[in-house]
């Protein structure tokens, strides 16, 4: 108690001259050399910054993930260096030219490929390997299925009923396959977050059943059994995305034996409401979404295989639809896609006239309206069309893939919306269906095509 007095009778007596400038010169502590100039700041010595000098200034931004922690002193993320971080670091040096661009990548030259780019080849692609998938494949989709940023493959198997997933080994080459049930007769499938888990879901276009199967990500790229949700006679193309804007994503499904396409909302956590119908011309197989009038919500573009045409519905907002308006193309277009092809920041068709043995494009008049088809040959019955710039020139070029003379064709983009003459690569049987995606984390996009008749994908690796 006598302690507790003497240090209050302290505290309450007037502070001298010297107490009080050693008390209130500085409220804080100036550190890494700052200098107390009042009672609440502090003159920073060079290369410090902030109340107490605690900030590390560096005169060039550090990349990359980079933290500036001492005066022009970057310390570098897992696999940077140098002085900003601005130099990845490859394990294994890049060999024949190649750079590393990226962590653990490089980024070979022309006729080389592989991990260090220590593989010759001679063509835009190496020698394709098949892979087993289950019985008569006949679309094929890409997606990191299990959260490890590597690709993994996804087959819409006909006569097995169900898909099969092939997990990415994480140098383009892949695993066995796993097999999941789905309804009778399978035609196509889609790939998508459906429940808001960062974790990709799958839908499937269930045929025989007239059903949609959603089968949501256990995780792992593991899948818990399907959910279906009734669509409507034969459906045979599926598609996703947010067409309502509520950032959940919606089901689009083709109804080849109803012509129409059917439009299932998201209820949210991966559940959907009833399909709401919108007719479009007979034998609706094809299917798939963009923005085609720049106005923020996404349209819905349908390949008409009993007609010659597509059909384009306008979104008129909340994910309700426009009568469509349609557009002469060629005999029995199964397939159709959709992208900025000519770089004028409108969307532009392409689509597989499969009797015709071409491939349509329709560029984008504005509007969402569409100039006449300008086609360019195939090979026999192209089947499956997709868009990417296959050459890293920043225009995207088209692929497709025929069913008859086994094959995938590359349509190099010339300039203006316009192709070169197609370069193909021959698959092993009755190419149905093609996707595009970097398998192997090279930064150049690689090519898997279903084969149809021998229950297996071939992935073409870009040299």
């Amino acid at each position: 108690m006598t302690l507790e007095l003497k240090t209050t009778e302290y505290l309450k007596r007037p502070k001298s001259k010297s107490q009080k400038s050693s008390f209130e010169s500085c409220s804080s502590v100036c550190q890494n050399g700052g200098q107390c100039t009042g009672p609440t700041t502090c003159a920073c010595a060079t290369g410090w910054s902030g109340d107490m000098c605690t900030i590390a200034i560096c005169t060039n931004t550090c990349q990359n993930g980079g933290t500036c922690t001492a005066p022009d002193n970057c310390t570098c993320a897992t696999g940077w260096t140098k002085s900003t971080c601005e130099t990845a670091i490859c394990t294994n040096a890049c060999q024949n030219g190649g750079q590393c661009i990226t962590p653990g990548n490089c980024t070979c030259v022309a006729g080389w490929s592989g991990a260090t780019c220590t593989i010759t080849c001679s063509s835009r692609f190496l020698t394709q390997i098949s892979y087993t998938v289950g019985q008569n494949p006949r679309i094929v989709a890409a997606a990191d299925l299990n959260n490890d940023n590597k690709p993994d493959i996804v087959t819409a198997n006909g006569f097995t009923n169900g898909f099969s997933v092939i997990l990415n080994a994480g140098d383009g080459t892949f695993l066995a396959q796993a097999t999941y049930t789905t309804g009778t007769y399978q035609y196509s499938i889609a790939i998508g977050d459906f429940n808001s888990d960062t974790k990709p879901d799958i839908v499937t276009a269930n045929d025989a059943l007239g059903n949609v199967g959603v089968f949501l990500n256990a995780g792992s790229g593991t899948f818990s059994a399907q959910t279906t949700y009734t669509s409507g006679t034969n459906p045979r193309g599926v598609t996703v995305g947010d067409l309502n804007n509520d950032n959940k994503l919606d089901i689009i499904v083709a109804n080849y034996g109803s012509n129409n396409v059917g439009v299932l909302l998201n209820a949210g956590s991966g559940t959907f409401l009833a399909q709401v119908t919108y007719a479009t011309d007979s034998g609706t197989w094809g299917v798939t979404v963009a923005d085609l009038n720049s106005d923020g919500k996404l349209d819905i573009i349908s390949a008409n295989s009993e007609t010659t045409t597509i059909s384009v519905l306008i979104n008129a907002g909340s994910g309700t639809f426009l009568t469509r308006v349609s557009y002469t193309v060629g005999s029995r277009p199964f397939s159709v896609a959709a992208a900025d092809i000519n770089s004028d920041s409108k969307v532009d068709i392409v689509v597989a006239n499969t009797y015709s043995n071409t491939v349509g494009v329709l560029l984008n008049s504005g509007t969402g309206t569409f100039s006449a088809q300008t086609t360019y040959p195939t090979n026999s019955y192209p089947y499956s069309v997709a868009i990417a710039d296959m050459n890293n020139d920043t225009k995207l070029d088209i692929i497709e893939c025929t069913a008859v003379s086994n094959d995938v064709g590359v349509l190099l983009n010339a300039g203006s919306g316009t192709f070169l003459a197609q370069t193909t690569y021959p698959v092993v049987n009755d190419a149905t269906s093609v996707v595009i995606a970097d398998f192997n984390s090279d930064n150049k996009p690689d090519m898997v095509a279903t084969n149809f008749n021998m229950n297996t994908v071939s992935v073409f690796i870009q040299c």
